[in-house]
Formats: structure tokens, C-alpha cells, sequence
């Protein structure tokens, strides 16, 4: 069989680093420019280190040194990059991959090219080498993109890592079999072909990752659409019952007052004075249902007063109902129910209950509607790339509040904006008033 010379271990080391780079520039990053700069200088050197130095152990450590590489890589991703640990893993296999494609590529190429004698000397191998190396990553990272957004959390689990891991250790076995044992069935015999077999293999295991990629965006995002669904439907369904309860409490009220009357007529004044004071105190709370000219925020209102007298929390609002009768009553509910029950939430967490206060302003502005949301929060909030999160446990079925209230205000073109300084929270939602709309159903 033809021996050719097999990719130099500087070249490896090299496109190892530039595989992690692709990944780092793809997240938020730990590092100021120049920080950054001197980590990913000082990896390239470890990177090539490691390899010169695994090339120098006998074939039994081989994996050894394979080892040694993927935790540099790993190092280096961790570093760099604003990612957990599990996520800075998955991204060393993807990188892992990545490398060795590209790497398998270039020296394909090389040895068609240039290894004869008497073609193109070292200067023209060399600038081959940078453009094919350029090109390429450039190329793995515009690709990458539609995959990963720096501001896009990437929360991998732990099954999809292990997944990950297993693609990216199959991809290198196989792509590699051939310099390690060619008597096995899948091992390639002639050197050219061996170079072809490493680079199509390689290729299929980067094709498997940026599958496996794109299908967790997509499982992901039928997850999110469906719990923002499932806690619309559960909105308007709340609203609805509470609808109903305020019939019931209003007719239960104009039932009490006609039963007062009658026992107004009793004769003995001070059972009748006491009986009459115990009874419309009972029953004054229910009678203040809010009139802010809308029927929909009227019901959520009423609903969410009615809770907050329950549980000691002073709500105040002042609230224009006309101004948002352009939305749909779904939506009504959805932004006002969520965002008064993120609001009930953090100030049932303040030890103080005369902290426990929330305030609510909805008006028409320019051409607007502003409404905001204010109220005191113990502790500190949690953040993930710029987002705040749910401190509760069950992430995978809390925290869609505030998505959902971001959701409905794009989608009538509005935005919204947090603000959280010195135990104080703002929540502000503005939206566009359009020329002409629906209104809303009463």
C-alpha cells in the first residue's frame, strides 16, 4: 500500500482551537476583547502543545492523548464563553468534530495537490492551508448561526449531552480506524482512500450534530408554544369562572341588601343595629368590582383585588379600560392575569407586610398605551443571558409569565421593558394604538 504522511500535529492542534473559537464567538462571551484575546492565544499554544506531545506516546495511550485534547478544548470553550459546564461539553464535541473535518479536508487536499514532486512549493501550501482553513471555519460559523444566538439560552440536558459525546467519540473512532489497525472490516487500505473514508466520516458525524441541533430547537420550541398555550387557555378559562363568580357575588349582594331592608324593619334596635353592621361589613369587599371600561380587565381586575384582600396584599390601580380595546379579550386576560400574578408571587416572598404592595397604571399617550406593573421583591432576581427566569424549581412548567406578556405585546407591534433597583420592581408594556380595531367583547 501507497504510505502517505499523515496530518501533521500542529495542523491539529490548530484547527482544534479554531473549532472551539467558531463556538465561543457563537456565545456571549466572559471576556473583554483583550482578555479574550490572550486566553485564546495562550489555548493555541496548549492546543499544539498537547498534540506535539501526544505524538510522542506510544499507540497503546493513544486515547490518552485524544483525552488530554478534548479537555484542553474544553478548558479553553469554559473559559472563554459564558456557558455552563455541561454546555461548554457539548460544544467540545461539536468542536471535536468540526476539527477533525476540517483538518481531514485540508490534508485530503494537501496530499493531492502538493505531495508529488516538483508541484507548487511551501509558500503555496502554505497559503492553500490558510484560505482552505479561513474559508472552511469561516463557513462552519455562518452555519452554526441559525443554530446558536448568543442571546439564545442553550440549556442542554443531560441526555442530549451524552448524545452529543457518543456522535462526536464514533465520529473520531471511525474516522480514525484506519491509522490505528488496518486488518478490521471497516479499515480503508490504500492511502487515499483512507483519506477520503476519514473525511466523508467526519463529514456525516458534523451532519449528525447539526441534525441533533436543529432538532432540539425544534422540540423546544413546539414545548414553549404549547406551555404559552396551555397557559392562555388557562387564562381565559380563569377569567371565565371568575366572570362567573362575580355574577354570583353581585346577585348574592343585591340579595343581602334587599335582606337588610327587611330587617331594618325589626323592632329591637340594637339586635337590628348590630346584626346590620356584622352583615354589611361581611359583605362590603364583594361589592367593589372594578368599572375601568373594559368588561374583560374589569373581571381580572375584580378577581385579583379579591385575592390580594385574601392574602394581605395592598393592590391600587388606575386603569383606562377604553385605551386597549383594540386587544382581544384572550389577550387582556393573558397580560394582566400574568403579570398581576408574577406581582402576588414576589410580594407574598417580602417578610414585611407593609412592603407587600402592588400598583398598576394603564393610560393612553401619544398615540400609545402605557401600563405598568410595581411592586416589591425580596431577594435577587435570576438572570440567563440577559433574561430574567423563574426562581421556582419546575422550570419546565413555570417561567412563561413574562414570555407570554412579551409574546402578546409584539404581536401588537408594543414592547416590554423590566426594571428591578433597590427591592423594587417595574414591569412596563407599551403598545402601539392602531387607527382602527375591534372592540373588545364585554
Amino acid at each position: 500500500m501507497e504510505t502517505l504522511p499523515d496530518i501533521p500535529r500542529v495542523l491539529t492542534g490548530v484547527a482544534e482551537w479554531a473549532a472551539c473559537l467558531v463556538y465561543v464567538l457563537l456565545r456571549r462571551q466572559r471576556l473583554g476583547v483583550r482578555r479574550l484575546v490572550l486566553v485564546a492565544a495562550a489555548a493555541l499554544g496548549v492546543l499544539v502543545a498537547v498534540q506535539e506531545l501526544a505524538d510522542r506516546l506510544p499507540l497503546t495511550l493513544w486515547s490518552l492523548g485524544m483525552a488530554a485534547a478534548v479537555a484542553a478544548m474544553f478548558g479553553f470553550i469554559v473559559t472563554a464563553a459564558r456557558v455552563s459546564a455541561r454546555d461548554a461539553g457539548y460544544f467540545a464535541a461539536r468542536a471535536l468534530v468540526l476539527a477533525e473535518l476540517v483538518a481531514a479536508l485540508h490534508w485530503q487536499m494537501h496530499c493531492f495537490f502538493f505531495l508529488p514532486e516538483g508541484r507548487p512549493g511551501v509558500g503555496w501550501q502554505v497559503a492553500f492551508g490558510v484560505v482552505l482553513y479561513v474559508v472552511a471555519f469561516g463557513g462552519a460559523y455562518l452555519v452554526e448561526t441559525r443554530h446558536f444566538r448568543p442571546a439564545q439560552p442553550l440549556e442542554v440536558s443531560s441526555g442530549e449531552l451524552a448524545s452529543a459525546v457518543a456522535i462526536a467519540l464514533v465520529t473520531f473512532f471511525m474516522s480514525n480506524i484506519s491509522f490505528l489497525n488496518a486488518n478490521t472490516p471497516f479499515s480503508g487500505r490504500l492511502a487515499l482512500e483512507i483519506f477520503y473514508i476519514r473525511t466523508l466520516v467526519d463529514l456525516c458525524g458534523f451532519v449528525a450534530l447539526y441534525a441533533q441541533q436543529g432538532q432540539r430547537l425544534q422540540l423546544r420550541a413546539r414545548a414553549e408554544v404549547k406551555a404559552v398555550d396551555d397557559m392562555l387557555r388557562r387564562q381565559h378559562e380563569q377569567y371565565l369562572q371568575s366572570k362567573r363568580s362575580i355574577d354570583v357575588v353581585n346577585r348574592k349582594y343585591h340579595d343581602l341588601k334587599h335582606q337588610i331592608a327587611v330587617i331594618r324593619a325589626e323592632d329591637d334596635e340594637h339586635k337590628r343595629a348590630s346584626y346590620l353592621d356584622d352583615l354589611e361589613a361581611s359583605v362590603s369587599g364583594y361589592a367593589a368590582q372594578a368599572d375601568t371600561g373594559n368588561g374583560v380587565l374589569d373581571v381580572v381586575l375584580t378577581t385579583k383585588s379579591l385575592e390580594c384582600a385574601e392574602k394581605g396584599v395592598d393592590l391600587t390601580y388606575v386603569a383606562d379600560g377604553a385605551a386597549i380595546a383594540f386587544m382581544s379579550a384572550m389577550d387582556v386576560s393573558a397580560v394582566f392575569g400574568n403579570a398581576l400574578d408574577n406581582a402576588i408571587d414576589a410580594v407574598m416572598a417580602v417578610p414585611d407586610p407593609e412592603r407587600r404592595l402592588i400598583k398598576v397604571a394603564l393610560y393612553a399617550t401619544g398615540g400609545f398605551v402605557l401600563a405598568t406593573f410595581e411592586n416589591y421583591f425580596a431577594g435577587e432576581l435570576r438572570h440567563e443571558d440577559g433574561e430574567i427566569v423563574t426562581r421556582r424549581a419546575d422550570r419546565d412548567r413555570h417561567g412563561y409569565g413574562l414570555a407570554s406578556i412579551r409574546y402578546t405585546a409584539e404581536k401588537y407591534g408594543g414592547s416590554v421593558t423590566v426594571n428591578a433597583e433597590d427591592s423594587w420592581f417595574v414591569l412596563r408594556i407599551l403598545l402601539p394604538v392602531p387607527a382602527a380595531g375591534p372592540a373588545v367583547p364585554r
